[in-house]
C-alpha cells in the first residue's frame, strides 16, 4: 500500500507556507482563537455587570416590597405586620436593607464596589405559622411564581422535622426571592431583592449604600373585590 503523507503546505504570497487543517500549526492556531473568544466573552460579561439603571432608592424599595406583598397574599396570610423588628429570628419582621453592588472584576477575579450603585432588599417574617398554612402556602406560591416567569432554583420539602425552602430568581439572578419555614419553631422568613441600580442623587464622597434609611409600609392582606 502506498504510504499516506500529510498534504504539503501551500505557499502564500509572502513565500511562507500556510498551515492547513490537520497540521500542528493549524491546531495551535485554532486553540489560540478559541481561547481568545472565551476571554472576550468573559470580559464583555464582566463589563456588562455594571450596566445598571438609574433608579431612586424609594422606587426600588417599592418594587421589592410589592414582591413581598404579592407572595404574602398568595400564601394566604391575614395578619398585619408593622414596620420594624423586635427580636430577629423570633418576632415578626418588616424591614428594608441596602447593600453595595459589585463589578465582578476583570474575568470575575476581583470584586469591587461600584460607586453610586446599591441593591435594596425587603425582609419579612411571621411567627406562629402552623404546618397547615406553611406547607400549602409554599406549594401554592411555588406554582404561582413558576407560572409567572420566575425560575425556581431550589424547593425543598423538609417534612415535619426539617426546614422548608423555596428560592426563585429572574433576569439571570438580578432579582431574587427566598422563603424558609422552620417547623420546630413555626417560624417563616422571607425576602425579596431588587436589581442593582444607580442612585441618581449619589455624589462622590458619599459613604454607605443608598437606601439605608427607607422604611417599609405595613404588610397587610390586599383587599379583594
Amino acid at each position: 500500500m502506498p504510504e499516506e503523507t500529510a498534504p504539503a503546505a501551500t505557499p502564500t504570497a509572502s513565500g511562507r507556507p500556510s498551515s492547513a487543517p490537520g497540521t500542528p500549526g493549524y491546531g495551535c492556531a485554532a486553540l489560540v482563537a478559541s481561547a481568545i473568544i472565551v476571554v472576550v466573552l468573559l470580559v464583555s460579561r464582566s463589563w456588562g455587570s455594571t450596566d445598571f439603571p438609574r433608579v431612586a432608592p424609594k422606587d426600588m424599595a417599592t418594587r421589592a416590597f410589592q414582591r413581598s406583598q404579592e407572595a404574602y397574599d398568595i400564601m394566604g396570610f391575614k395578619r398585619t405586620v408593622k414596620p420594624g423588628v423586635e427580636k430577629i429570628g423570633i418576632s415578626t419582621e418588616n424591614t428594608f436593607n441596602s447593600d453595595f453592588c459589585y463589578d465582578g472584576g476583570m474575568l470575575g477575579l476581583e470584586d469591587k464596589t461600584v460607586d453610586g450603585a446599591y441593591q435594596l432588599s425587603h425582609t419579612w417574617a411571621l411567627d406562629h405559622v402552623p404546618a397547615s398554612q406553611a406547607v400549602s402556602g409554599l406549594r401554592h406560591l411555588r406554582r404561582h411564581l413558576k407560572d409567572n416567569g420566575w425560575k425556581v432554583t431550589s424547593f425543598r420539602e423538609g417534612g415535619r422535622s426539617q426546614d422548608w425552602d423555596l428560592f426563585v430568581q429572574r433576569d439571570d439572578g438580578a432579582e431574587r426571592m427566598s422563603f424558609t419555614w422552620y417547623p420546630d419553631r413555626e417560624y417563616l422568613t422571607a425576602g425579596a431583592t431588587a436589581p442593582c441600580a444607580y442612585d441618581p442623587a449619589w455624589k462622590s464622597g458619599d459613604s454607605g449604600p443608598a437606601g439605608d434609611h427607607e422604611t417599609p409600609p405595613v404588610l397587610r392582606p390586599t383587599p379583594r373585590d
